[in-house]
Formats: structure tokens, C-alpha cells, sequence
């Protein structure tokens, strides 16, 4: 973190004790097992690594489905 970084106001104990994980709709959880020089430099990028590598996954899917869209 930058030494000049603004820091925001406490949101307190009162919002913490009611506060509740929310995983957002349509993502799922899954167990990825990828080279680790890749992992490395995603990681490299900084914080937001996952979401960049499923920024990347999804533009792929988009530049592909239709030649490959599921029959049914």
C-alpha cells in the first residue's frame, strides 16, 4: 500500500457483525491447475490477477462460441 494513500473511515463493529460473504450470480468456483510462469505473471500485474485471467478466458469464449455453440 502507498504511504500517501488516503485511508477511509472505519465502517464499524455494528456493520462487520451483520456483514455476509456474497459470491455474485453466475460465477462458479472451480479448481484450476495452470503453468506456473503464467500464475506468476498474472500475478505480476497485481491484485485482481483472477479476474484478469477470467477476463482472458471470456474473450475467448466470445471470439469462438458462435463456430462452436453447444447443438440443442
Amino acid at each position: 500500500m502507498r504511504d500517501d494513500a488516503p485511508e477511509a473511515a472505519s465502517l464499524g463493529a455494528e456493520f462487520w457483525a451483520s456483514a455476509r460473504v456474497v459470491v455474485p450470480p453466475g460465477k462458479a468456483s472451480v479448481h484450476l491447475r495452470v503453468d506456473q510462469d503464467v500464475l506468476d505473471w498474472f500475478k505480476a500485474q497485481g491484485s485482481g490477477h483472477l479476474t484478469r485471467m477470467n477476463a482472458v478466458l471470456r474473450a475467448y469464449y466470445e471470439a469462438h462460441y458462435e463456430a462452436h455453440k453447444p447443438k440443442g
